[in-house]
């Protein structure tokens, strides 16, 4: 009796070994929800996927451990703590090239005198006046706005593709370009004060999302009313929906007053070239909550990647964590649009790269596509306006140029392809 026991638990835990074993698979998420299936809620914690989950670590697997992947060999992944300090030495470099480049022929010795010698308790240096105006007043508030606008445009990108898991979301997703868009292109047509064109942008960009929130959320428990708070899917068909509505206006408008189409489109393709100290500080506050809002819950993210039943299970009010998340993004991209004009593929070139050399894990790929993001983006603004000196190319069009080649290398890479799958 006890040998046939023995033998019916060796012939169990072999089964339960071979379902651990096949639960691996290419894709983080679907081996977290392939883990979570197999094992009850009250059990789920102590799975392997998701102990591999909540430490960033791929789940274990024929294409996590040893098995060459064609293609991946091109991707090499670094650790996460790394992944910071390599973001934030990139970060530092991109400023002090920021401030150091442009038409005046400063050289970087130069401009870092000129920085410190407005800065309390600095050193006895002797610095032009002119140099110092120079980079205050022009230089270091344009790289600062460029740093707040990138880190907001890449973390709300992130923070998009976590929350509605779907890696080709961007920061636009819900309206927020076409509502920004509309407010900006309001207050040319019309001759309204220049004062009022980021207001109206950041309202604009608010109000698209909002009432995308509405309407999805509505349409969602209308036709799936056991699911949490609404559809994912009502949500982001209600974002193209109200885009398609608030971008036909905006057409309009243009041609109904086609003298000011040259300054529609010059804000519509972005660019800091009016950056100035009042820019930095009015979109500072909202920058800063909406990037500890998302920092706070890249965990409950991580939780999510499983599946909006699983991570319910697992106690996540998937609602709540959507609602927070999506207004957190919203708010900080809005801020930075109406500063900057609509700049894309940031918010899908910088977390995409993260994730291909630091892992998927939130608790990564959020801060460092922030960081990155800041970084990213003041480079980009570098070479606008000295491609063409001394002319500015506009910001948009170098980052498209830059995330052309970007997805023909995901095309290329089966790694980056099986994030798109």
């Amino acid at each position: 009796m006890r040998a046939a026991a023995s033998g019916q638990a060796a012939g169990s835990a072999g089964r339960g070994g071979d379902q651990i074993a096949a639960a691996g698979s290419p894709s983080p998420a679907a081996a977290a929800a392939n883990a979570c299936d197999e094992v009850s809620p009250a059990e789920a914690p102590a799975s392997p996927a998701e102990a591999d989950l909540s430490t960033g670590r791929e789940p274990a697997g024929p294409a996590a451990g040893g098995t060459a992947q064609p293609g991946g060999a091109l991707i090499s992944q670094i650790r996460p703590g790394r992944a910071l300090v390599i973001a934030t030495a990139a970060l530092i470099v991109a400023m002090i090239i920021g401030v150091s480049v442009g038409p005046a022929g400063l050289s970087v010795a130069s401009s870092l005198e000129s920085i410190a010698v407005r800065l309390p308790w600095h050193p006895a240096f002797s610095v032009p006046a002119i140099d110092v105006d120079i980079v205050w007043q022009l230089r270091l508030p344009r790289v600062v706005l460029g740093a707040l606008v990138g880190a907001m445009l890449a973390g709300g990108g992130a923070a998009y593709q976590g929350v509605f898991r779907n890696p080709l979301a961007d920061p636009y997703l819900l309206g927020v370009a076409a509502g920004a868009g509309l407010g900006a292109t309001a207050v040319i047509v019309t001759g309204a004060s220049p004062d009022l064109l980021a207001p109206a942008a950041f309202a604009g960009g608010i109000g698209a999302v909002a009432l995308t929130y509405v309407l999805g959320i509505g349409a969602g428990r209308d036709a799936e009313p056991r699911r949490f708070g609404g559809g994912t899917a009502s949500i982001l068909l209600a974002g193209i929906a109200v885009a398609a509505l608030l971008t036909a206006a905006q057409t309009y408008l243009q041609q109904q007053h086609s003298p000011t189409l040259q300054s529609v489109y010059d804000w519509l393709l972005g660019g800091l070239s009016t950056a100035s100290w009042s820019d930095v500080t009015m979109i500072l506050p909202y920058v800063a909550i909406a990037a500890v809002a998302l920092l706070a819950h890249r965990r409950l993210l991580d939780v999510l990647r499983v599946g909006e039943t699983e991570a319910g299970s697992l106690g996540v009010n998937v609602a709540r964590l959507r609602l927070i998340v999506v207004i957190a993004a919203t708010l900080g991209c809005a801020a930075a649009v109406s500063v900057s004009g609509l700049i894309g593929f940031v918010g899908i070139i910088v977390p995409h790269a993260v994730r291909l050399t630091a892992g998927a894990s939130y608790r990564i790929v959020l801060p460092v596509s922030m960081i990155g993001g800041a970084a990213f983006l003041v480079l980009a603004d570098v070479a606008a306006r000295t491609v063409q000196s001394p002319a500015e190319v506009p910001l948009g069009v170098i980052t498209a140029v830059i995330g052309a080649p970007f997805f023909l290398f995901v095309l290329r890479s089966r790694r980056a392809r099986q994030d798109l799958m």
